[in-house]
């Protein structure tokens, strides 16, 4: 099942992989802070297919674009533009298909930078090509190794950290079994586009991804932000949520 959604999303995934390599002005768009001229282009190429497949789309570029639909696409068409823009390699496309009931059904995740694709649905699994993932079973936040968005006040635990500045891969990097958890140290810094992919590949493949805040992380308001906790085991999301909570 979602076979052929996929297939439309890696066929997205394929046609802004090409458009970036065409680019040749990586600076901002000049719109708003943050957005880069990248993020426009590849913006446009999955406005284009989503829009001729029929579906409802919501992007961190352009917010919600509604046809009528029941079920809507979270995209973020480059996910770790700042990455990209200095020739970082760690920046990719994220699709996810969320249904009129409000689960994420499918997703894609392809690091535009080497190719590497992300798959999950429903009930099949998640998958790194043609590869299964499972994460790790740390459940000491001691021993755990941890990716970060921005950075806490103090240590948390952790054995050692890393942030990379693309969040909808280092989810997959949870999913993968590379990393133990994850952790938001913002306050409510990401759009459901960020992980909403993630939170489907992980979840696929055992992990557990939450609101440090208990709230719904599957919303349409391009408003509502986020604060996303990831972990491989429950008894390290305890960990980490508390950790997360310490701090404002």
């Amino acid at each position: 099942m979602y076979q052929d959604v996929l297939a439309l999303f890696a066929t997205i995934a394929n046609a802004v992989g090409a458009g970036l390599r065409n680019i040749d002005d990586w600076g901002p768009s000049g719109q708003r802070d943050g957005q880069y001229a990248a993020d426009l282009v590849a913006d446009h190429i999955v406005l284009d297919a989503l829009g001729a497949a029929g579906y409802d789309v919501l992007s961190e570029e352009s917010g919600l674009t509604l046809r009528g639909g029941h079920s809507i696409v979270m995209v973020d068409p480059l996910d770790g533009s700042t990455n990209a823009s200095h020739g970082v390699p760690w920046y990719a496309t994220s699709l996810c298909l969320v249904n009129e009931a409000g689960d994420a059904v499918a997703a894609l995740v392809r690091n535009q930078a080497d190719g590497t694709t992300y798959t999950a649905s429903l009930g099949n699994g998640a998958w790194c090509g043609p590869d299964r993932l499972w994460s790790t079973e740390c459940s000491d936040v001691g021993e755990a190794f941890i990716g970060l968005s921005g950075l806490p006040p103090r240590h948390l635990g952790w054995r050692q950290f890393r942030a990379f500045g693309a969040v909808a891969l280092d989810l997959c990097l949870v999913a993968s079994g590379s990393l133990d958890g994850f952790i938001d140290c913002s306050v409510d810094a990401h759009g459901v586009w960020d992980y909403a992919a993630g939170l489907l590949i992980c979840h696929e493949a055992g992990a557990t991804v939450l609101d440090a805040l208990g709230r719904d992380l599957l919303v349409r308001d391009p408003d509502q932000k986020r604060t996303p906790v990831a972990a491989a085991t429950p008894q390290l999301m305890e960990q980490l949520l508390a950790a997360r909570r310490s701090f404002e």
